[in-house]
């Protein structure tokens, strides 16, 4: 079975939903995992994603902030979801295909402004978010299992525009770094993105400041998709979308891509 998944933070389904139509007609991704979807999900705009094939949702949703789903053209089961740090905010969700591989949708908390939870409540909530991640994959080992998602973190030097500037900007401090690593070593998680692009620069986020998004290029790889170590050799044909950037009333994120032969 080979499937094509998508990841894209799309800051308002609702808003947006003529762009993911259009990404979806463009590129026709098997399956395509949303954050910030900022609706309560029945009112997720289904009907036109239905129409493309998509017949397929597991999602969790809230009005205003956050919520995630799945849409998909293959057959999936809902599989769930954990509030971790107990936020109680739709930020995971979890579905199953029918070879039995679970995708794990998650949107981790951006963390604020300042990186310290002492000054800055939303920071430590981001950091406990990851630690019950770790812990939950340390207990619960995952496999046969992909996890996508705006995971708000750049964690290598070349994932974002500047390291040395970026180093005490929530995103890529180092204790976020180190907690996005301690994930991804208790779940034996590989990031299928930079196995198939191991080298250069790579980003998936532009900031809506900059009024020359693409000339000013100061981007940053918040977005990831994952594979357990069981199935992480069939992952291919990885890519970023940087030209969605550029249409019409544009997410501050683009789409991520990758293939599986399953």
């Amino acid at each position: 079975m080979t499937f094509t998944l998508a990841t894209w933070n799309i800051n308002s389904v609702r808003l947006r939903e003529n762009l993911v139509a259009q990404l979806l007609t463009d590129e026709a991704p098997d399956i395509l995992c949303l954050q910030e979807c900022k609706s309560p999900v029945e009112k997720i705009p289904v009907e036109q994603f239905q129409a493309l094939g998509y017949r397929y949702m597991v999602a969790r949703g809230q009005k205003g902030y956050n919520g995630v789903a799945i849409l998909s053209k293959l057959p999936i089961v809902d599989a769930g979801e954990k509030d971790f740090a107990q936020l109680g905010q739709a930020r995971h969700v979890a579905a199953r295909l029918e070879n039995g591989v679970t995708i794990h949708n998650c949107y981790v908390p951006a963390g604020g402004d300042i990186p310290d939870r002492t000054l800055n409540e939303k920071f430590g909530q981001k950091l406990d978010y990851l630690t019950e991640m770790r812990d939950w994959f340390r207990w619960e080992k995952p496999d046969n299992a992909i996890l996508v998602g705006d995971l708000n973190i750049a964690p290598r030097e070349d994932d974002v525009w500047s390291h040395k500037k970026l180093l005490k900007i929530v995103s890529h401090t180092p204790v976020e770094v180190d907690h996005f690593h301690q994930v991804m070593e208790a779940g034996d998680w590989t990031d299928v993105t930079r196995a198939d692009i191991p080298e250069g620069l790579l980003y998936s986020w532009w900031s809506y400041r900059a009024k020359d998004w693409d000339a000013a290029d100061k981007g940053r790889r918040l977005d990831h998709i994952w594979a357990t170590g069981d199935i992480a050799k069939s992952a291919h044909s990885s890519r970023i979308l940087r030209p969605v950037r550029g249409w019409e009333k544009p997410s501050d994120h683009v789409p991520v891509f990758a293939s599986f032969d399953l």
